[in-house]
């Protein structure tokens, strides 16, 4: 945790990395809880991107009218890659600087509180992190923003391919996002009554999956799902697909979900999620402290050092999957 002393009268507030349903929910809350408490709101667009190029623009509590139920971000957001160098980091401190920027809001996932956090270090720029991700993947929050709109829209999806999945007694492979994150996989599967869950973590294999379709058909079932998620590429379920059929037989029909997990408008819980996480980092920021992130443990907000949060890797448990494995009789 860090400490500061400087007064704050003008806030920044940028997304990075990839966009996340409820991102405009915590721009929204920002935006309006940092005006009650006479802050001026600057938004930076396109992340890191935009410090670097100096895109930024007044926010005002009326401007953020209507956009609590839209997807994506009004900031829009991208990657950075030369972020990692100091000397990159140095011309946005210098940028943010002379923009009268005293303290930063970033939302967004690993990489962004990754170039947060060093914005603190190197350059005592005060920050804090609202973790904005549908892959959950951030360790010391139960859960981030996004996620819960991810599931929902990817359980929806899997509704509509049972029906199919029944009507013509087929196995399909769903394939979800997840690079190196099951949660997505874990949560859809256990949800969707799935007969087996792919995870970037857990080593399940084809021979096991086989095993378990070919029993769930002895006692009577016509039709299953498999759930994966895309791990190192998406496209994994065409691969899945093919093993299977050379293992087997069984002719698998694939379905890749895709960038609409993170489209749409976001839940009522991620919006309830980002508004509070807003709030808390606005109040957090006021009181002179930073370089943290506002995760949950539970139903309660609590501050993680962003050091800590960069530095520990979140897994995915492993009960979800042992659970939707009993479940899939």
């Amino acid at each position: 945790m860090g400490k500061f002393q400087t007064q704050i009268r003008k806030l920044g507030i940028y997304t990075s990395g990839g966009d996340a349903p409820g991102m405009n929910a915590a721009i929204r809350a920002v935006v309006r809880i940092a005006a009650s408490k006479n802050l001026e709101t600057v938004g930076i667009l396109s992340g890191y991107l935009g410090m670097l190029d100096k895109q930024f623009i007044e926010l005002s509590p009326r401007g953020m009218g209507n956009i609590i139920q839209r997807g994506g971000t009004i900031l829009k957001t991208g990657r950075a890659p030369d972020f990692h160098k100091p000397e990159v980091r140095k011309v946005a401190a210098e940028n943010l600087k002379q923009a009268g920027i005293d303290a930063l809001v970033c939302i967004g996932g690993d990489g962004s509180f990754r170039g947060a956090h060093a914005l603190w270090e190197e350059h005592r720029i005060p920050v804090i992190g609202i973790p904005g991700t549908i892959d959950n993947d951030i360790y010391g929050t139960d859960r981030t923003v996004g996620f819960d709109t991810a599931v929902n829209t990817a359980l929806d999806a899997i509704d509509k391919i049972r029906d199919t999945a029944d009507s013509h007694d087929r196995l399909f492979i769903v394939e979800v996002m997840g690079r190196n994150s099951g949660f997505i996989a874990a949560w859809v599967g256990l949800a969707g009554g799935a007969e087996e869950i792919f995870t970037p973590e857990v080593n399940t294999t084809v021979d096991k999956a086989v095993d378990r379709i070919r029993e769930a058909q002895k006692r009577g079932k016509k039709s299953s799902i498999i759930i994966t998620a895309e791990g190192q590429k998406p496209g994994r379920a065409y691969d899945l697909a093919d093993a299977i059929r050379k293992k087997s037989g069984l002719d698998a029909k694939v379905c890749i979900l895709g960038h609409q997990q993170r489209g749409g408008s976001p839940t009522a819980n991620d919006r309830i999620l980002a508004s509070r996480m807003a709030g808390a980092a606005v109040e957090t920021l006021l009181k002179g402290d930073c370089d943290l992130m506002v995760g949950t443990e539970g139903n309660q907000l609590v501050l993680v050092p962003l050091e800590e949060a960069i530095s520990h890797e979140k897994k995915t448990p492993l009960d979800y999957i042992h659970l939707a494995n009993q479940l899939a009789t």
